[in-house]
Order: structure tokens, then C-alpha cells, then sequence
């Protein structure tokens, strides 16, 4: 099967105490296409692209692994994003983004699209959002859908309209994965299953919550499941979330509509094993670098 991902790439400029700055291909989307990529996945990202230092670098990074790129518009500059790490390794965000994604027709692929992922900053942020929110419309007729909205507090907006935003792209969708981080932002003081449960009356079959060392959560209208997060020593978090979602696509691949609510409580568990350890093997080293498959088998034969 083949996979689309619509959504920015971004130019990660890691910012750590001490040490000189180093940028990494980055980008919520691109990060979850070249995760495909890396599991051997035939997955096109439909994105845009700046001809300078930094988009040329994300180009050979992505195409590198086996992402084929469909460029919607070339804006002035590649997006940034400066990464603070501070002393945990977590991450904190700065922006320089704009996102004005036009694109009439979907990207030509060799086999057709079974799967889009759309999420993050292109699929709320205005011109481009109306375009990501169109094809996935009219490709979700005969293709699955995933969201994640890897919430950006920074360049959401107003709170009210940003959460309308955010609920549109879920009734989009059939599979969403948000971090609890995302969760407290969109809906303060409520829990995530309560969230999940509300979200899984839009539409979605699935909802999947990450909470970073405290594992995951998966929640359907029949089961909820929680995973603890394998034991690892991180190095940093960027792209962690990605990774997850990469793995879980990965996992699910295949599975129709029908397929995805029929899920079971032992499908969930399994699901979430195989993503929190792709996830544990990105935080264990530098930037937004996934597992290939070997790797991700071993970690899981190791844990």
C-alpha cells in the first residue's frame, strides 16, 4: 500500500548550553513520512520546500530514505523551528513558519494512496490548511485517515477557534494520536481518557494519547489500554511523538475502516509495545532519527 503525509517540513535548529547550534531535517509530517520510509514504507510527502541551505538538506535527508517529495509551492525561506534542550533533554520551540500549501490535485503516486497523515501546523494554520483539509476529503473515499495535532501554542491563535480547528481535523480522521502535553493545552483540567472519549464521538476509531515516560493510551469505543514506556536514557525528544505515529501506521497498515474498529484489546497492547519502542529508540540519540525495521525488531526483542 501507499501512504501520503501532507505537511510542513521544518529546518530544527538545536540550541543546547555550551555547545553551537546543529540543524536537523525536521518537521511534525516529514518526520512521521520518513519514519515510513525508514520501515520500508512507500509513503510520498506532499510538503513545501524553500531552494536554499536548509530545504536542500531536508530534500536529500528525506529522499535519502526513500520519501518521494511533491512540492505544493516553494515559500521565500525554509520554516525553522530553534530546539532548547535543556538539561533533561526536553524541548522547548521557537517559530519562524509560514505555510501557504496550494495544491489542486493529489500527488501522483505508482500505487494508490490507501493512507493520508496529515497533522501538526499545516493542517490549522492559514492559507495552506484550507488545501490539506480539501484533499483529505476527497482522498479519505477511498484511503484511511491518521491526525496528529502536535500542538504548537505558539502559533495556534486564539484558544476557541484553534480547538475548532483541531476538532475538524479529528472528524477527519479514523486513527488520532495526540501527547497529553497537546491534550492539557486543548482541554485544561480534563483527563485524557475523558478527551479521547469525546473524541472518538467525532468519528475516529481509534485515539491514541502519548505521555512521554509514563507510556501511552489507547482508546476505542469497546477497550482502553495503557502501555508503560520502555526504560531509556534520553539523549533528547525531538521527534519522539513522530516516531510513534510512524510505527503505529506501520503496524496498522492494511487495515480498512472496519478494520481499525475492530481492533481488539490485545491488538491495542501489541500497538502501543511496537510504537513506545520506536519511540524509545529516537529519544535514544540526537534529533529526529527513527528506527528502520531491524532496529525497531531488535529493540523489541531486547525489551
Amino acid at each position: 500500500m501507499s501512504f501520503l503525509v501532507i505537511g510542513e517540513c521544518v529546518a530544527d535548529i538545536v540550541r543546547e548550553p555550551g555547545t553551537a547550534d546543529v540543524v536537523h531535517p525536521g518537521g511534525s509530517p516529514a518526520n512521521v513520512a520518513y519514519g515510513l520510509a525508514r520501515l520500508g514504507r512507500d509513503t510520498t510527502l506532499l510538503t513545501q520546500l524553500a531552494d536554499d541551505d536548509s530545504g536542500r538538506l531536508i530534500a536529500d535527508h528525506l529522499t535519502g530514505a526513500g520519501v518521494r517529495i511533491a512540492v505544493g509551492g516553494s515559500p521565500a525561506r525554509t520554516p525553522t523551528a530553534v530546539v532548547s534542550l535543556d538539561g533533561r533533554g526536553q524541548a522547548a520551540y521557537a517559530f519562524d513558519i509560514a505555510w501557504t500549501l496550494t495544491a489542486d490535485e493529489p500527488p501522483a503516486t505508482e500505487v494508490p494512496v490507501r493512507h493520508v497523515h496529515l497533522g501538526s501546523i499545516a493542517a490549522v494554520t492559514a492559507p495552506g490548511a484550507a488545501t490539506v483539509l480539501a484533499l483529505t476529503g476527497r482522498l479519505r473515499t477511498t484511503a484511511t485517515v491518521s491526525y496528529d495535532p502536535n500542538v504548537r501554542p505558539a502559533l495556534m491563535g486564539e484558544h476557541g477557534p484553534a480547538v475548532a480547528r483541531v476538532e475538524r481535523c479529528v472528524a477527519l480522521a479514523d486513527l488520532v494520536k495526540a501527547s497529553d502535553e497537546d491534550l492539557a493545552w486543548l482541554y485544561p483540567g480534563e483527563s485524557p481518557a475523558r478527551v479521547a472519549a469525546r473524541w472518538l464521538g467525532l468519528g475516529p476509531a481509534v485515539v491514541l494519547v502519548t505521555r512521554g515516560g509514563a507510556g501511552s493510551l489507547a482508546v476505542t469505543r469497546d477497550h482502553t489500554v495503557s502501555a508503560g514506556a520502555p526504560p531509556v536514557a534520553v539523549v533528547d525528544t525531538v521527534g519522539a511523538g513522530d516516531s510513534f505515529m510512524s510505527a503505529v501506521l506501520d503496524a496498522l497498515a492494511g487495515r480498512d475502516r472496519a478494520g481499525l474498529a475492530e481492533l481488539g484489546a490485545a491488538d491495542l497492547a501489541g500497538l502501543l509495545a511496537r510504537a513506545g519502542a520506536a519511540a524509545a529508540v529516537t529519544v535514544s540519540r540526537a534529533g529526529a532519527r527513527p528506527p528502520d525495521r531491524a532496529e525497531l525488531d531488535a529493540a523489541l526483542a531486547a525489551g
